[in-house]
């Protein structure tokens, strides 16, 4: 009974409005997953340690890909969408829509963490270390960023990669946080980053990952473009 009514409200829904919703959602997986796991390892006085920190958003990237990957590609990252706006992938038109529904995944699920889970940590936001230069704290964020970017480009053009895309993406995701985080933070996402940023106050260093992360990602899509675009022309 329950699945036939999902499945009548899934027929009633135009190709954006899926890829809307797939967004919203996809995006609050993610962003629960990665702040929230911020907040529980603070909660627990840094016992849980980096591995946790970094695990959590795999999985919730991994979950979020096998789910709606063939219906808006999951990007669930504003530096992402703009990628693909460069490489021909979607339009204009859709940019705004990804954006606006990835902005609002990434607020509920700060929402969401600060009801159920916990406000330390400033929500989970992102802390770069400014102990280091600034301009290798800002190289770090747009290499990290530029590493996930290639491995979901990498992912789109083996189609999949026979099944295993959800955990190379997620996986590229965890190992730039256990590698890079302790510099930059390793957002490698802007929505990520302002969600918890705008909920708990901390915006001091959110011009660093609304910079570097679309820079990291356009640099890959400029460097690739033309072998979509000749892959495209050949089909």
């Amino acid at each position: 009974m329950l699945k036939a009514s999902k499945d009548r409200i899934a027929a009633k829904l135009t190709l954006p409005q899926k890829r809307f919703a797939a967004e919203v959602i996809g995006t609050f997986i993610v962003v629960v997953l990665a702040t929230g796991s911020v907040v529980i390892d603070a909660k627990f006085g840094g016992r849980l340690g980096l591995a946790f920190i970094a695990f959590a958003p795999f999985v919730g990237v991994a979950i979020g890909v096998y789910l709606f990957g063939k219906i808006s590609m999951a990007h669930f990252n504003p530096a992402v969408t703009l990628a693909f706006l460069i490489t021909g992938h979607i339009t204009k038109l859709q940019l705004l829509h990804y954006l606006t529904a990835q902005i609002t995944g990434a607020l509920l699920a700060s929402l969401f963490v600060m009801s159920f889970i916990g406000t330390e940590a400033s929500l989970g936001a992102n802390a770069p270390d400014y102990s280091y230069r600034l301009p290798l704290v800002f190289g770090i964020e747009v290499l990290a960023t530029a590493l996930l970017m290639a491995v979901i480009y990498l992912v789109v053009y083996t189609k999949g990669f026979r099944g295993l895309g959800g955990l190379v993406i997620g996986g590229m995701v965890g190992l730039d946080i256990f590698f890079l985080a302790f510099i930059s933070g390793a957002s490698m996402n802007p929505a990520r980053s302002l969600a918890p940023a705008l909920l708990s106050g901390v915006l001091g260093s959110l011009w660093l990952y609304w910079t570097a992360t679309f820079i990291g990602s356009s640099a890959v899509a400029f460097l690739v473009r033309k072998k979509f675009k000749s892959s495209k022309t050949e089909e």
